[in-house]
């Protein structure tokens, strides 16, 4: 498995999205790229997860920082996702690989239920910055431990405001 470490640059993203192909080094956000890799359609934890960041979209632009959830799903499982989960306001990517998850740090779990698919990312949370070095880096092998999104668009208003530097750069 891959370890990130903040402060370089970010491993190389090109995924489909319901909206068409989307690549990481042609993002040109103000701020920041906020990528959020989730498990799937079959994850309930994922779908408050998801429709909270949705929630949160337009606070996340008013610092800059553009979003977009990414699974291992294919394209009819998130077409679902994005329906079922009432995400009208979140840009889904579908169609990660494995190797992709790997090299983004990400743990990758085989199905135990058969509503799961076969092999499916765990959840990672990434801010990436306008030069596309890695500012936050959050992985978890597990569905229930994820970072308290509502509070994000202010810290990284607080981390603009004063300059805040990538934490956990010593290797």
């Amino acid at each position: 498995m891959t370890r990130l470490m903040p402060g370089t640059k970010a491993p190389a993203l090109e995924v489909d999205t319901l909206d068409g192909p989307w690549k990481l080094s042609d993002q040109r956000p103000e701020n920041f790229t906020m990528i959020v890799f989730y498990r799937g359609l079959h994850c309930p934890v994922c779908k408050g997860f998801m429709g909270e960041i949705n929630g949160l979209v337009d606070e996340f632009a008013k610092v800059g920082t553009n979003v977009i959830a990414v699974s291992m799903d294919p394209k009819e499982r998130a077409e679902q996702s994005k329906a079922d989960w009432g995400l009208d306001k979140l840009k889904i990517g579908y169609g990660l690989t494995e190797a992709q998850a790997r090299d983004w740090g990400l743990y990758v779990s085989e199905s135990i239920k058969d509503a799961e698919t076969e092999t499916f990312a765990e959840p990672g949370l990434f801010l990436v910055d306008a030069k596309g070095n890695l500012y936050l880096i959050n992985i978890s092998n597990m569905p229930f431990a994820r970072p308290d999104v509502a509070s994000l668009p202010g810290k990284i208003q607080f981390a603009l405001d004063n300059n805040y530097p990538p934490r956990g750069t010593k290797a």
